[in-house]
């Protein structure tokens, strides 16, 4: 089984190659957006016919939500061009294509967990894009799974928790806002669950009628919820790191984009469907 991932370097794509040796029936091709530029159909064709992919795991994004406001177009490419030019390229090749998309597309006006059948209402140029991009896909073929995914971080990359510990060695006090609600997701817990995905729908695949009712949109995160404060917190706690946090609102941390208030996703038909044990955020975290 091969499996093709574009931004093969970014955390998701690096959380992939950490799991990727459990996984010796798979094999993995793993490129850089200078071996795959998926805002070019031509380079997405060329990399197709050499890989013979299988299925496609696209990681790559434009992720940066503030810098989004000021640089639409640039988001409007990958995001959205981008993902159209995979899903084509996918249906002609035959690929399935499994995308990872966000919490973000979500207001953030419920206080209940948001399920795959909710109505998106982006409230910002990156939220925008991505659902832009899941349309994109969903009106070029059927063979897709879309994974909408929250708050996450790993030891790879540019995350949430990194920042937070690289702030806590150069600082003695940090304010975190505690209004925004949502669920950290160990990105080496969402690679595994994209591997669960691929392995369950390749056993499926002499059984058409099943399989065609298995695509469609997912929810994971880690199970539980928590602030941005109680996740920092929770950092410091597992770092033995001792610093003065402080809890602020939202409106005493403003930023170009709008964050929803609460982003937390149901994952109850990810469990049902594939099978999956998610473990709690504070578990998985340590």
């Amino acid at each position: 089984m091969v499996v093709l991932v574009t931004g093969g370097f970014g955390q998701l794509g690096q959380s992939l190659q950490f799991i990727a040796a459990k996984y010796p029936e798979i094999q993995f091709h793993f490129l850089s957006s200078s071996e795959l530029n998926i805002t070019d159909k031509e380079n997405c064709v060329t990399v197709f016919s050499r890989i013979k992919p299988d299925y496609c795991i696209n990681t790559a994004a434009y992720t940066a939500v503030d810098k989004a406001e000021s640089e639409p177009e640039k988001a409007q490419s990958i995001n959205v061009l981008g993902s159209k030019n995979l899903a084509e390229t996918c249906k002609e090749f035959e690929v399935i294509l499994v995308h990872i998309s966000t919490d973000f597309i979500f207001d953030g006006n419920k206080n209940t967990p948001y399920t795959e059948d909710d109505f998106p209402n982006p409230t910002g140029i990156y939220a925008q894009t991505k659902l832009d991009g899941e349309r994109a896909i969903q009106e070029t073929f059927d063979n897709y799974f879309i994974i909408r995914t929250s708050w996450v971080y790993s030891q790879f990359g540019n995350n949430f928790m990194k920042t937070m510990l690289r702030l806590a060695s150069e600082r003695e006090s940090l304010s975190v806002v505690n209004d925004q609600v949502g669920t950290p997701t160990n990105a080496v817990d969402l690679a595994e669950a994209l591997v669960k995905i691929i392995k369950k729908t390749e056993s499926l695949k002499s059984q058409v009628s099943s399989l065609k009712s298995l695509y469609g949109i997912y929810n994971f995160s880690n199970e539980g919820q928590c602030s941005w404060f109680d996740f920092a917190k929770k950092i410091f706690e597992i770092n033995n790191i001792s610093i003065n946090l402080q809890a602020i609102p939202t409106t005493s941390f403003p930023t170009p984009a709008k964050r929803p208030k609460y982003s937390v996703l149901d994952k109850n038909k990810t469990k049902r469907v594939f099978g999956l044990k998610i473990r709690n955020w504070k578990e998985s975290i340590s």
